[in-house]
């Protein structure tokens, strides 16, 4: 008898690399086709080869495997203050960068680029995401910072010949003498956290500039070129331009103590930060810092819920490609009906994901010329974060579940994918603020919030569970007790509105089983009541 190599590979699933993240992607096509996009198939499809490849692939995990490090002394004990990366963050970073992530939602004189642009962008950073979601960090905020920037036309027209480049410029030296720039930020300190109010950190006039004393219990990006950062002012909490160099070619005061050693998130760096005499530049009027930074923190919040919906995407790809492939009990795991339900579940997550955060890229583009979009921008961006981010941690898990073993070792992407998740729930702005953000919206645009919420009702009308949920959200936001159950009010909102946003352009069996499954009785199980459609739903998913 012929003994077998007990090494011999048998019934497992082929590597998941090689893959069109466009082509591949009817839910995402759709929806962007539904919000504007008119890009020819071509070239997206084109951008989800190069993405979607097993080098691009290999440079995420790369930059995952070898994290940032910092280099707070020379060997001499002069102060350095720099982080040193791999060169696939380097990588990525460029690639992200010759695309115009960073830039393609703005014109040259700092205002917004015409409709599509943020669905443009948005089908790019969602399949980006997929592949390597930490240096979208000061890709994000780079290209959030020009919304603050507007506030100083002077400095912005100086800045965006630099931001609007799209040559990759690691190099540490002051940001004039370079080919391109990045842009990060510094709200929070220990004791405040999410309350910047509390900011303890100080700037005084000087030499009509400010020199800013104090810390950061969280400096994005510390690598960016210049950040923007809140401090306090002799009129209150304020808004500065804080470049790594004085004007005179001397590096800035920015004493990095120590980086971050995040659950995920890993590739990029994040910092604890002393300022020392740091030199910056007013932002606006003194004591409008929130109102000023806003217009950046509403930018990074959409791109937060692209790329959640991204990783949920890729998490749904790798579970439905290892069940399509991989025998138990004599069939294959997707013909087993409950792995057929979840899959087909995690599907319908998906879709109603990727089509609500497109649905709100339509809003800001059009925001500019429609106010009815830009109160649907207002309102809904804090809504679909909230969903979104909240959804992707435990979606992934589910997704995890469905490889077994294969999927928890770090070998997977899975683990990865699982560790970055909450990282978009906790930046710029928890579920609990999020939803206080959405009820003081609510109370300062009434008319307007009424006029959103009644279309968004009359779209999903007829849909599974929503007509009935929407009274409910709507009686728990209008009571005096909306705060204590503001969360399952906003949750139930962005399923309406996702349900509304399917309602556009999905097919009905899309429609009804995303609001069934979202709205209906079942509990939090993925994976109960789908049996009917769930054949319907996967086709759709990733073609076989």
């Amino acid at each position: 008898m012929a003994v077998r190599d007990a090494h011999e590979v048998l019934n497992q699933s082929p590597f998941y690399v090689d893959v069109d993240l466009y082509a591949s992607d009817r839910p995402l096509r759709e929806a962007i086709a539904a919000n504007g996009s008119t890009e020819p198939a071509s070239v997206l499809s084109a951008f989800g080869r190069r993405w979607g490849s097993a080098e691009m692939m290999e440079q995420g995990r790369l930059a995952n495997e070898f994290p940032p490090r910092l280099k707070a002394f020379d060997a001499k004990g002069g102060r350095l203050d720099v982080v040193e990366f791999h060169p696939a963050y380097h990588r990525v970073m460029a690639e992200s960068m010759e695309s115009g992530l960073h830039c393609m939602t703005w014109r040259n004189d700092g205002t917004r680029a015409p409709p599509p642009s943020e669905v443009a962008r948005a089908a790019r950073y969602y399949m980006v995401a997929q592949i390597e979601n930490g240096h979208m960090c000061p890709v994000t905020m780079t290209r959030a910072a020009v919304g603050a920037l507007a506030v100083d036309p002077a400095l912005l027209s100086a800045l965006l010949p630099k931001i609007a480049a799209r040559e990759y410029d690691k190099s540490f030296r002051p940001w004039p003498d370079k080919a391109s720039m990045t842009i990060g930020m510094g709200m929070t300190e220990k004791q405040g956290g999410t309350d910047v109010r509390a900011n303890t950190t100080r700037a005084v006039p000087a030499d009509g500039a400010y020199l800013v004393n104090g810390h950061k219990w969280f400096m994005s990006a510390p690598m960016c070129d210049a950040f923007l950062v809140l401090a306090q002012a002799e009129g209150g909490l304020s808004c500065f331009f804080m470049p790594r160099f004085r004007p005179d070619g001397s590096v800035n005061g920015l004493h990095f103590q120590r980086l971050k050693d995040k659950l995920g998130n890993r590739s990029n760096a994040s910092s604890e930060v002393e300022f020392v005499d740091a030199y910056a530049r007013l932002l606006g009027p003194e004591g409008a810092g929130i109102r000023t930074i806003i217009e950046m923190v509403q930018l990074t919040r959409l791109d937060c819920a692209v790329t959640s919906a991204g990783m949920m995407r890729m998490a749904l790809a790798q579970a439905l490609h290892h069940a399509r492939h991989r025998s138990v009990f004599q069939r294959k795991l997707v013909d087993q009906p409950m792995m057929h339900a979840v899959l087909a579940d995690l599907a319908l997550t998906v879709e109603g994901a990727v089509a609500l955060a497109m649905r709100l890229c339509r809003a800001f583009d059009q925001a500019p010329r429609d106010a009815n979009e830009a109160a649907y921008a207002r309102l809904m961006t804090a809504v679909i974060k909230y969903w979104i981010c909240k959804k992707a941690p435990s979606f992934i898990y589910e997704a995890m579940e469905c490889l077994g073993g294969n999927g928890y070792v770090e070998d997977s992407m899975l683990p990865r994918l699982y560790r970055e998740a909450p990282v978009n729930a906790i930046w710029e702005g928890s579920g609990n603020v999020m939803c206080l953000d959405v009820l003081r919206a609510l109370s300062r645009e009434d008319e307007a919030a009424r006029s959103i919420l009644g279309k968004l009702r009359q779209q999903a009308d007829g849909l599974p569970g929503a007509n009935d949920a929407a009274d409910r959200a709507l009686k728990i936001l209008q009571s005096r007790e909306s705060e204590a159950h503001a969360r399952y009010a906003v949750e139930t909102l962005a399923v309406i509105a996702a349900s509304a946003a399917l309602s556009e352009h999905a097919p009905s069996v899309i429609c009804e089983g995303f609001a069934a499954a979202q709205l209906g009785p079942r509990g939090s199980t993925f994976g109960s009541g789908l049996e009917r459609i769930a054949a319907q739903v996967l086709d759709r998913a990733l073609p076989a």
